[in-house]
């Protein structure tokens, strides 16, 4: 099967875009009437043009310059001591500009990992937002240079995240991350880079780290995570289990309501999911048993995790699309591979590698490369769909990009050597700071374009 690259276009700044529309003699003879009036003297057309221009120039940059400058120290005292000392402020100088003016296609999600001494812009000790099971330096990792990366895409730059700028992109809007606990390992990745910026406050409907909402005041932001580790409908019903790890029952055409109740009228949705259909699991389509994975039950075909991957898949975009009143951008953050050498992950496998690998070093096979394909091949399918009813669909694909970082995992450093945890080796989750901050780079470089978009698109219609 052949896989299309979704293209990232490099932006073209709002200013540039207006710019483009005044070249016409009408577009400049309208900007003259607005300012001055229909009886300007001809006389006057280069002069007020050039005014027009500056003026554009003004209110076009400022939106996105002013975050710099709009935390006044009223506002550092009105939010307390848990706001970001003045060290926030440092290396954003590089990462706040405007998207670039190149017009260069550029696949963002394919490149090489290069050192940034610069990096980490946070540490363990100034973000409360890292889990325990990521807080690698916490529990004595040695080696620190797993932090000191940044992606590298093959022929164009990709900005370090700028954290005022993504707040004032998503000013008065809500994101939602919907998954496994991987997917809140991102989150949590986020909260501590937007910490430079704000801090956020505990709005959760109730005590449940599974389900826990955060809004950012000045910015009236949400940011929420539903933990879904199937997507789909599944309850538990054996603890032990074929391969000690429970088994599962999947409802593969029964969307999980605890997520899909609550994402309604969310203006950006984050999905993924993979490890937890590793697990043994029964299917069940109407109510009825069509098979399993490594269920070993008598008269049960194997259908193998493929079919309960792909299903669920299917079944959460299919429901996404079925939302009456969704009207937000869906996209998906394509699967996160563990690194496990020599076992898997409850026998004996473990991943003590401290630098990443270049990309002529490894592959993508076996799991990971089905779980990717699945994922692609439901995903084109459901944006179909969603196109026609005018719904959004955007590819995060990280999945390159993490497959060769076999070196940001916590390994034996999510815990104390003596506790008796179920993933001793952690070669799934992701150390804070690590790896996995350039996700958010991925992102916030996918918002600029949207804005973009938004921007040509509006430029079309009043063309029309």
């Amino acid at each position: 099967m052949v896989v299309s690259k979704i293209i990232i276009s490099r932006p073209v700044p709002l200013s540039l875009s207006f710019l483009h529309s005044l070249a016409s003699s009408k577009m400049k003879f309208q900007a003259m009437e607005l300012l001055f009036g229909k009886n300007t003297p001809k006389q006057l057309i280069p002069k007020v043009t050039l005014l027009a221009v500056f003026a554009i120039l003004v209110f076009t940059i400022t939106p996105l310059s002013y975050p710099l400058f709009r935390y006044s120290s009223s506002s550092l005292k009105k939010n307390g001591s848990n706001q970001p000392s003045s060290s926030a402020f440092d290396d954003l100088n590089e990462s706040a500009s405007l998207p670039s003016t190149s017009i260069k296609k550029c696949d963002i999600f394919t490149g090489e990992w290069v050192p940034n001494p610069k990096a980490p812009y946070y540490s363990n000790k100034t973000c409360w937002a890292i889990h325990e099971h990521q807080n690698c330096i916490k529990y004595g990792r040695p080696d620190t240079e797993f932090m000191k990366w940044r992606w590298k895409p093959n022929g164009c730059e990709l900005p370090i995240f700028n954290p005022f700028q993504f707040l004032e992109l998503v000013r008065g809007k809500s994101l939602a991350f919907v998954g496994d606990s991987v997917g809140r390992n991102q989150m949590q990745s986020m909260i501590c880079l937007l910490s430079r910026a704000e801090w956020p406050i505990d709005v959760s409907y109730a005590r449940d780290d599974y389900f826990m909402r955060w809004k950012y005041e000045s910015y009236n932001f949400t940011m929420a995570a539903f933990w879904t580790p199937h997507l789909v409908r599944s309850k538990q019903s054996d603890s032990k289990g074929p391969g000690q790890t429970g088994l599962f029952n999947l409802y593969l055409d029964e969307p999980d309501e605890k997520w899909i109740t609550q994402i309604e009228d969310f203006d950006y949705v984050i999905l993924n999911g993979g490890h937890w259909f590793t697990r043994s699991m029964v299917f069940y389509e109407e109510q009825k048993i069509v098979g399993c994975h490594y269920c070993l039950l008598e008269n049960v075909p194997d259908l193998t995790m493929y079919y309960g991957y792909r299903k669920a898949f299917r079944t959460a975009f299919k429901a996404i699309n079925s939302l009456k009143n969704f009207k937000g951008i869906t996209f998906l953050r394509t699967f996160a591979p563990s690194h496990f050498e020599n076992g898997i992950w409850n026998q004996g496998g473990n991943c003590v590698r401290t630098t990443p690998f270049r990309s002529n070093e490894t592959q993508l096979e076996g799991l990971n490369l089905e779980y990717y394909m699945i994922q692609l091949e439901e995903f084109k399918t459901a944006e179909r769909e969603a196109r026609k009813k005018g719904l959004k669909y955007r590819l995060l694909d990280t999945t390159l990009a993490t497959l060769l970082r076999p070196d940001g995992h916590p390994s034996r450093y999510g815990h104390w050597p003596s506790e008796n945890v179920t993933l001793y080796n952690d070669c799934v989750h992701w150390c804070l700071p690590g790896p996995i901050d350039t996700w958010s780079d991925f992102l916030l470089e996918m918002l600029k374009m949207e804005g973009v978009r938004s921007a040509q698109e509006k430029l079309r219609l009043d063309k029309v």
